[in-house]
């Protein structure tokens, strides 16, 4: 097989069209199926789209994510109220987290929510360490002060849209977000950047219970040096391109049909 092309590095300051959009967000459904991420039909995973007013595309409600494409995708409003035409229904009330999360948080151009075995297994868990995470790996260090939790109130329903206020104010300025006793969340200025930290979240939440499961005891690094392997980690506007690059060829190569 003949290498591919160099990636050229995106320009931050690009607005993707929505078919853009659409087909990013149809591949990372793909992908978060490939890598084993997905809870049946449930969970989201949601982008702005371009124009005025709160426009999202999400998932309709009933498809499993490896049968996602990009036309299949529905634009709903900030309620989770599909504004097209659809032959799928969609689920307002698993959008709520999303809504109340794109709309006060301007960084949160994609957010990605999943039920994962790991990622309820940490949310599950209570420590000392802030997020939740334990610095056991270099994934779980690069993400050291980027993951806030928020505290179990139940299904996330519009019988209680007062949690909005209380996600967005935990959610705070980091990235990651793990939802006691629920699971996991995080966001992007752009697909690719949301699904690196859904990725590496995820990644770190399979080696804390891998490793609390071996039964010896756990090497934690001095607080000093986590400090320096998340200040090593950097930020990026495009963060996550060099590997979404990769991801979106595999994806080309394997199930293409995530384009139509």
């Amino acid at each position: 097989m003949p290498l591919p092309p160099p990636p050229v590095r995106p320009d931050p300051a690009h607005q993707p069209s929505e078919r853009e959009l659409r087909e990013d967000l149809a591949c990372a459904y793909r992908l978060l199926a490939h890598f084993g991420m997905t809870d049946l039909v449930y969970t989201h995973l949601s982008v702005r789209v371009p124009g005025e007013g709160h426009r999202f595309l999400v998932n309709p409600y009933g498809l499993l994510f490896e049968e996602i494409t990009a036309s299949s995708l529905v634009v709903v409003d900030a309620e989770g109220e599909p504004v097209q035409q659809t032959r799928w229904p969609v689920n307002p009330a698993g959008f709520v987290i999303h809504s109340a999360v794109h709309r006060a948080v301007p960084r949160a151009q994609c957010v990605m929510h999943t039920h994962t075995l790991a990622g309820m297994t940490v949310a599950a868990q209570r420590n000392e360490y802030p997020g939740g995470l334990l610095p056991l790996n270099q994934m779980n260090m690069e993400l050291h002060g980027r993951v806030a939790i928020h505290e179990y109130e139940g299904v996330a329903a519009e019988d209680n849209l007062g949690e909005r206020e209380r996600i967005v104010r935990d959610l705070g300025d980091r990235t990651c977000l793990i939802l006691r006793n629920h699971g996991l969340l995080t966001i992007g200025r752009t697909v690719a950047e949301a699904f690196y930290w859904m990725y590496y979240l995820e990644q770190s939440c399979r080696i804390q219970v891998a490793a609390q499961a071996s039964g010896v005891p756990l090497a934690m690094p001095a607080p000093e040096v986590v400090e320096r392997v998340r200040g090593q980690s950097g930020d990026s506007p495009v963060k996550g391109w060099l590997p979404w690059q990769a991801l979106k060829r595999k994806m080309d190569r394997e199930q293409p049909d995530y384009r139509e």
